[in-house]
């Protein structure tokens, strides 16, 4: 989700994106290496960083002050790395399957949020169109967002190739949810920004 997000947001050129890996995964950080293999070094139109530990927030205020937006994947559970990523965080994103446990699951990080004063916007994902308990699942999150992604292979077969989905099929059904969730958090951002701005005139 993160890798699809960056990519949509860079794609009109009128943001600098970055993205910073904190999870000791390393997923997308093969995903970058992929991309740029593919696309050339320097040139997949994203600034890209993998860090852990006590660096992670001095590589934060680095890339604040030359990006619009900076993206960072954090691990699933939360040790040092994701407090420290939720403490420079304007939002924190959660994804997650609707399903019991992937709810449950995320009840520490969203404690850490509240601690930090963080805002959250959860956001559904490999949802299946015909699956009735994503309904009752829905009924019981806060702060879910509007837009979903559905249960398609296209996610991960563009992250394969380097790409995100938008660039991958830019026309299908997988693209609109990206784009429109994009959207949803970019109009949320913005909203925030200027309610802080009028707060402080």
């Amino acid at each position: 989700m993160a890798a699809h997000l960056a990519v949509a947001w860079a794609a009109s050129g009128r943001r600098k994106v970055a993205i910073i890996d904190t999870d000791p995964q390393g997923s997308l950080t093969q995903w970058h290496n992929v991309r740029e293999a593919r696309l050339g070094e320097g040139e997949s139109n994203l600034t890209f960083s993998s860090i852990s530990g006590w660096r992670v927030r001095s590589e934060i205020d680095r890339l604040r002050h030359t990006h619009d937006l900076i993206v960072i994947d954090s691990p699933p559970h939360t040790d040092a790395e994701a407090r420290t990523a939720i403490r420079a965080a304007d939002l924190v994103v959660i994804p997650l399957q609707p399903s019991p446990m992937d709810v449950w699951a995320t009840s520490a990080t969203i404690q850490i949020c509240k601690q930090e004063r963080v805002p959250v916007k959860m956001v559904l994902n490999r949802v299946h169109p015909q699956a009735k308990l994503t309904e009752a699942i829905s009924g019981e999150m806060v702060g879910l967002t509007a837009n979903r992604f559905g249960n398609r292979v296209i996610f991960a077969g563009s992250m394969m190739q380097g790409y995100g989905v938008t660039e991958a099929q830019p026309n299908s059904l997988a693209a609109e949810e990206v784009r429109a969730l994009s959207k949803e958090i970019m109009d949320y951002l913005n909203k925030k920004i200027a309610a802080a701005a009028r707060a402080s005139a």
